[in-house]
């Protein structure tokens, strides 16, 4: 079964997906489950979600590799990339297919009760709601 997720996503990042500038999400690590769609919860200070996005693959390897990969396309400086990184051998990029800005931001209790912004994502369940 195929499930969608939420990742917090700091607005500044969020919003170079919603532009189409940003063409990779970095991330220390994937998912478990087989994620179809990605939706995006801009952090503070706008904690909304924004849209979403769907990807083509996750790509698995090391900071480095996966920097030298996606720099033009990741919408980071090579100085926030690593020390993201920092004490980490493996990471992830997700490589974006396609996004969906909704009109209007919509608040995360709309998807998920009691809603706790996730350190890193929170696996959604539409069919629950």
């Amino acid at each position: 079964m195929q499930m969608d997720a939420i990742l917090s996503i700091k607005p500044i990042y969020a919003n170079q997906i919603l532009a189409g500038t940003k063409k990779v999400e970095f991330r220390k690590r994937s998912f478990k489950e087989k994620v179809r769609r990605v939706y995006i919860y801009a952090s503070v200070p706008v904690k909304q979600i924004v849209g979403y996005f769907t990807f083509t693959e996750i790509d698995e390897d090391t900071p480095a590799n996966l920097w030298e990969k996606y720099k033009d396309v990741g919408g980071i400086t090579k100085e926030d990339f690593f020390s993201y990184y920092a004490n980490n051998d493996q990471g992830c990029a997700f490589v974006i297919k396609s996004v969906t800005p909704f009109k209007q931001a919509k608040s995360p209790n709309d998807f998920i009760d009691d809603f706790v912004p996730p350190q890193s994502y929170v696996y959604l369940d539409l069919n629950a709601k």
